[in-house]
Formats: C-alpha cells, sequence, structure tokens
C-alpha cells in the first residue's frame, strides 16, 4: 500500500539528496578555489618577506654600527636568521618561467649574508674603512634583492593572470547554475506539494460531509474513497463506524426501557436495604433504661422517676415516628439530650457531657437514630468500664469548605485499628455477640448514612489505645 508517510519520506529524501548534492558540490568547489588562492597568495608573501628581511637586515647593520651594543648585536643576528629561513622557503617557488631569476635571487641573499660576516668580521678588527665598504655592498645587494623581487612578482602575476580570470569566470557559472537550480527545486517543490496535499485534502473533504449527515442522523450516506492509503483505510473504518451506530442505536432504543426498569428495581432494593438497616436497632439501650427506671422506683420513689418516664417515652415515640424519613439535626440533638438526661440518672456524676453546636447547622437534615447508638457505644465502652466514668463531647460546626461536620469524642481506653475496620465495613461482619464488642447500632449508623449521602467517607473514626477515640460524620452541603 503507498501509504502517506511513504509518500512524505520519498518527497523528503529526494529533496535531502537534491541539497546534499548542491551543497558538497558547492563546497568541494569552493574549497579547491580557497587551496589555489593560498598558494598564490603564499608565494607573494615569501617574495615579499625577502625583501623585507633584506632591508631589515641593512637597518640593523647600520644600527650597530653606529651603536656596538650587545641589543642591537642580537638584532642583527635575529635578522640574519630571518634572511636564511627566507632563503630556504624560496626553493619551492622554483618553476619553469622563473628559474633562472630564482637562482640568480637565491645567489642575492648568499651574497648579501656573506657580505654581512665579513662586515662584522672587520667591525670585530676595528677596521670601520673596510667595513663601511662592505656596509656600502650589503646595501646596493639589498637593492637588487628588493628590484628582484618585484621582477619576480611581476613574473607570477603575469603567470597567474589567466588562473585568475578562470577562477572569476567560474565562480560566475556557479553562480548561475545556483540560481537556476534554486528556482527549479522551488518549482518542482510546489507541484508536488500541491498534488500531494489534493490527495489528501479532496477524500478529508468527503469525510468532512459524510460526518456533517452522520450528526444530522442520516446514515444511510456511504463513504466512498478510491485512493489506496491511509485515507481510504480511515474512509472504510468510518463506514463502518456508520453501520455499527446505526445498529447501536436500534439496540439502545430497544434496552432503554430495560435500563428504566432495572434502574427502579435498583432504588427499590436501596430502600429496601435501608428498611431493613433500620429494623436492627439494638434492644441493649431499653432494656438498660427500663433496668435503671425499676431501681429508681424501688430505691427513692421520688419525682425523678416521673422525669425518666416522659424522656423514655419521647424516645420510644421517636423511635416508632421517624423510621422512615430524615429529621433534622435539632431534631436528633434533642432526643440525645433526653438520652443523656436518663443515662446521667444511672451513672450519676460518672457521666460527663459537653455539647457544642453551632446553630447555622440545625436545619442540616440526617437519618434518624443517627447521633443516639454512636454515643451507647461511647457509653458502654468508655463510662461504664470505668469507675471514676467518663467524659463525652458532641461538636457541630460548619466548615470553610461548606461542610457540617459532627464530632462524637470520649475518654476511654481507645479501639484497636482492626476493630475500627470491623466498625466501619460491611454490617454482616461486625461483631454483635460479644456485650463489650462493637455493637449493631453504630455498623447501622454507617450503612444509613452511607446510602443516603452515598459516599464512603461519610463515616471516619480516629482512635488510639489509651488516648479516646473520635467518630467524625461530615456531610457535604448540596444546592
Amino acid at each position: 500500500m503507498n501509504s502517506i508517510q511513504k509518500k512524505i519520506v520519498l518527497l523528503i529524501s529526494i529533496i535531502i539528496l537534491i541539497m546534499s548534492i548542491i551543497w558538497i558540490a558547492l563546497t568541494y568547489y569552493n574549497h579547491r578555489t580557497q587551496q589555489q588562492y593560498n598558494t598564490i597568495l603564499q608565494r607573494y608573501l615569501k617574495l615579499n618577506e625577502v625583501t623585507t628581511s633584506s632591508q631589515k637586515l641593512i637597518t640593523d647593520i647600520n644600527n650597530f654600527m653606529l651603536k656596538p651594543t650587545k641589543e642591537n648585536e642580537i638584532e642583527l643576528n635575529h635578522s640574519r636568521d630571518r634572511i636564511e629561513e627566507a632563503r630556504e622557503a624560496i626553493y619551492s617557488l622554483r618553476n619553469e618561467e622563473n628559474s633562472f631569476t630564482l637562482i640568480s635571487y637565491i645567489h642575492l641573499m648568499d651574497s648579501l649574508l656573506e657580505t654581512t660576516n665579513r662586515l662584522l668580521l672587520f667591525l670585530s678588527e676595528n677596521d670601520n674603512e673596510s667595513a663601511t665598504q662592505e656596509f656600502s655592498e650589503a646595501t646596493r645587494i639589498s637593492t637588487y634583492i628588493s628590484e628582484t623581487s618585484l621582477s619576480l612578482l611581476d613574473t607570477e602575476l603575469r603567470t597567474y593572470d589567466r588562473f585568475y580570470r578562470g577562477i572569476i569566470n567560474q565562480s560566475g557559472e556557479v553562480m548561475k547554475l545556483g540560481v537556476f537550480l534554486l528556482l527549479l527545486i522551488i518549482c518542482v517543490l510546489f507541484m508536488v506539494t500541491y498534488w500531494f496535499s489534493l490527495s489528501i485534502t479532496r477524500p478529508i473533504i468527503q469525510l468532512t460531509k459524510v460526518a456533517n449527515e452522520l450528526s444530522n442522523g442520516r446514515f444511510d450516506t456511504q463513504v466512498k474513497i478510491e485512493t489506496n492509503d491511509e485515507i481510504a483505510f480511515l474512509a472504510r473504518t468510518f463506514d463502518r463506524m456508520r453501520v455499527n451506530i446505526n445498529m447501536l442505536i436500534t439496540e439502545m432504543k430497544h434496552k432503554a426501557q430495560l435500563e428504566y426498569e432495572l434502574q427502579q428495581n435498583k432504588i427499590l432494593l436501596q430502600e429496601s436495604q435501608f428498611r431493613s438497616l433500620q429494623s436492627q436497632i439494638s434492644p441493649h439501650f431499653l432494656f438498660n433504661t427500663l433496668n435503671t427506671i425499676s431501681k429508681k422506683a424501688y430505691l427513692e420513689g421520688s419525682e425523678e422517676i416521673s422525669d425518666l418516664l416522659v424522656n423514655v417515652a419521647g424516645i420510644i415515640r421517636y423511635n416508632l415516628k421517624q423510621l422512615d424519613r430524615s429529621v433534622t439535626l435539632k431534631e436528633e440533638i434533642d432526643v440525645l439530650q433526653q438520652y443523656i438526661t436518663i443515662q446521667k440518672a444511672r451513672f450519676t456524676e460518672r457521666l460527663r457531657f459537653f455539647l457544642e453546636v453551632d446553630e447555622s447547622c440545625l436545619l442540616t437534615r440526617i437519618p434518624s437514630l443517627t447521633l443516639q447508638p454512636i454515643i451507647e457505644n461511647a457509653v458502654i465502652h468508655a463510662v461504664e468500664p470505668s469507675e471514676e466514668g467518663g467524659s463525652i463531647w458532641v461538636r457541630v460546626r460548619n466548615t470553610n469548605a461548606d461542610e457540617i461536620v459532627i464530632e462524637i469524642q470520649d475518654d476511654g481506653d481507645g479501639i484497636p485499628s482492626e476493630k475500627i475496620q470491623q466498625m466501619l465495613g460491611s454490617s454482616s461482619k461486625v461483631v454483635a455477640n460479644n456485650s463489650k464488642g462493637i455493637g449493631i447500632g453504630f455498623s447501622n449508623v454507617v450503612q444509613r448514612l452511607r446510602l443516603i449521602f452515598g459516599y464512603e467517607e461519610v463515616v471516619t473514626v480516629k482512635s488510639e489505645i489509651g488516648s479516646g477515640t473520635t467518630v467524625i460524620i461530615t456531610i457535604k452541603e448540596t444546592e
């Protein structure tokens, strides 16, 4: 299959190959021309170095004759060394056109060095007259060297004049060729790009039209793409998707009623589970309450019995009346205070109860019998086992995160972590056959709160052994 990716790779490869060939050719030509320029320039510099060195030698000889110091002698010897180096470099300039002149040029440099040596010898013997004559001879030879350098430079210019002109002509032709190739590549690339883009955009336009019809609910328009690339594969896939969507819509219409019935059954199941959980309230409280009232009636016969009976009647009436609906937090706290009154009659000063309520939270609705089972567990596990009794704190507050937080805290012995997992787990796994274990009432509260509010973290328990237990109910406010 001639895929789009292969087309793109082929196009880019051809362009890269052409550009690489052009770049290599231009680089090679530029490098070769640069080497030729450097060769000619080095010949000129070597000839100029001979002239400069000879003139410098004459100057240093004159300075030494006028002032024969150590510094002038060092400078003179340095100039002699430069003449010798220049003479060695001149040998590489020899060719057929300058062979005779170049040999004479080298002899002049030898003569200059010999004259310089004789001059220094006469100066060392204090023969100033002979030294002066040798200086004149050295000056004359330096002049000949300069004139010969000019002659050799002129010969070099005549020799490489044709070469210069050839380089200039070649540079012009290369420039024209580069411009021509650039225009040709631009034209070819434009035509290939236009053809390539057309082969992609035309099928996409057809797909877009069919997609618009599909969005308007028409599923009978077939997609036809004649190309043999990814676009054609996409079109065939799109056409199969059109057929499948049409079939799915038909099936969804048949299943809609079934889904509705299943949802109704799920709701009924949750309601049934809710009523089943509500029916599991432990009789432990009622038994202890009646036992307490019996003992009070037997021992005292006071009006306190009447108050206890009123509170008991209120709680029983509340339990029977509110099983099938939610209540406000205010109603739940009122019943909780009645329960605490009864328990204080039982435990007297051993039970210490503290209530802190943010009044802005009192209208919040929660399931009935939410707080009383939690307080009952606190009484059983934190107050009843201790001779000194215990304290229970109930705090209701509204947080800045639009949440109502209810905290029930006691100062008992705490609860092990595995017991906490049982408390927050399924009600079927809760320990119910041990009077000192975790009662069925607390699990009932957890399950009901999760069913009604719809999230697992509605109840959390924090406890450390020896440091008490805190039950936190978090109710997220909804608009």
